[in-house]
This record gives C-alpha cells, structure tokens and sequence, in this order.
C-alpha cells in the first residue's frame, strides 16, 4: 500500500512524501534521502522500497527543499535546513507509530543522514551510499578556484549532475556547509552503520569515506565496489550497492524487539 502525503518541516515549508506499507503493516521502517539534484522517486529509492517492503519493512521517502514536489526555490536550500527535514521525517514516522527507525542516505542524503543520526539515539541503523561527508571541500574540488569565484559572484553553478544549464543556488549554501562537516559529528553516532561507495566515484572523493569510516565508533562495514562510479551505471554495480544497503536494513531492523 503506498500514501502520498506532506508534513511541514520546523520554518513552515511543505514536503512531500511518500509512505510504502507491506501487506499486514509493520513497526519497522526505513526513511530514505535522496541525493542533490534528486527526489524521493530516484531508482535507489524506489528500488529499495520494493526490496523492503518485500521483506516486511515499510519505507518513507521524502523530497528535500526546493526538489521534487516539495516547497521551496531551490536556490536556497543549505544543508541545515535539510537536516531539520530530516529530522521532521523521522519524528512524524515516531509519532504514527513506527518504533524502528532506519536511516539511509545517498550523496547529499548521506551527509545529511550522518548529520541527523549523530544527534538522535533513536535510531536502528544507518546506511550511506556514496555519501557527502565535507561538500565544501567536494564543491572546491569540482569547480576549482574559478568555479567558486564565479559562484559566489553570479549565485549559480554548474549543473553537477551533467546537465548543461547553470543552477540558481546562493553561495550562502557552500558557507553552510563549511559549518556542517561531517567527521566529528559522526563520533557520536549510535546506529550500526554501513557505507557503500564505488572507487571510481568520480564526485565524492574517496577519502571522505575512508575517513568517515575511521570516525565512527559503532558497528560498521565499508563495502568498496572496484570500479564503480557515483550513479552505480553498470547494473551489476547498482545491485550489488542496493543488496548490500537492503541487507543492512532488513539485518537490523528484523532482529528488533517488536
């Protein structure tokens, strides 16, 4: 069963989501953030969601600011009013009755799971694909100097993800993120977690996640794919990364206590 609905973040914006439910219901469920540039229906969401709820665990997938059907321009997203969004995910999900709660990020949704997930305990894992730890530092290394000077100067810029056009998006947002680093947060993460990435992510650096990985201090695994890029193109690549993700969630969100 699948239920379209909203819920408004703390500043008042609308979001829009989706709730997937197996046949009987469950109190397991895993919310599930979309990488930038994305929505709640990319392919690893939806492929996910029909992985869990196949195995009895409901899935909540929701639209970041200014993406997808959610409100907002999305020149003016930051990385802390994702946060807040990610947070109101899963405080909605307590309050309808869900008692085991399973985070999962992709890219941008990574770094905000790893973010949100370091300042709640309520959490039954977490599960990162390619994610974000520093996206200032990822910012700098993709457009270098020029690419910054001409983003702070002009509000826009290049269409990471391919496209051709230039993207509104004010510099206040890299200056977000220099406040919203990832690695120290991450020591205080409770939930096992698992991080998938591929070494030939060509927009994530590698040592992100390596480092990542040295700073939690929970139960974790690092499954690297050799050769595989940021989207998991080859489709041995993108269902090994799902498999591994789904593994993860079903292993820690079945074995709870009802």
């Amino acid at each position: 069963m699948e239920e379209r609905l909203s819920f408004l973040d703390p500043y008042g914006h609308r979001v829009a989501a989706i709730l997937t439910l197996p046949n009987g219901g469950t109190n397991k469920l895993s919310i599930l953030c979309h990488g930038f540039l994305s929505s709640k229906g990319s392919s690893t969401n939806n492929t996910l969601t029909r992985m869990l709820v196949g195995q009895g665990i409901a899935t909540f997938r929701f639209d970041f600011f200014g993406q997808g059907e959610s409100e907002g321009p999305f020149d003016q997203i930051t990385v802390s009013l994702a946060v807040e969004q990610a947070h109101r995910a899963v405080d909605l999900m307590k309050d309808r009755g869900y008692r085991h709660i399973g985070l999962m990020g992709s890219s941008f949704g990574g770094l905000v799971s790893i973010l949100a997930a370091s300042q709640r305990t309520d959490l039954a894992c977490l599960a990162l694909k390619c994610p974000v730890v520093d996206f200032a530092e990822e910012l700098r290394l993709e457009f270098g100097d020029e690419g910054m000077a001409q983003w702070k100067a002009t509000d826009q810029i290049p269409n990471i993800m391919g496209g051709q056009d230039r993207i509104p998006l004010h510099y206040a947002f890299y200056e977000d993120a220099l406040r919203q680093i990832a690695y120290a947060p991450a020591q205080s993460i409770t939930a096992p977690t698992v991080i998938v990435q591929g070494d030939k992510d060509e927009h994530v650096p590698l040592h992100q996640s390596r480092q990542l990985y040295e700073a939690l201090r929970v139960k974790k695994h690092f499954e690297m794919l050799p050769g595989a890029d940021h989207q998991f193109t080859r489709g041995a690549d993108f269902t090994r990364m799902t498999q591994v993700i789904a593994d993860w969630l079903v292993q820690h969100l079945s074995t709870a206590r009802s």
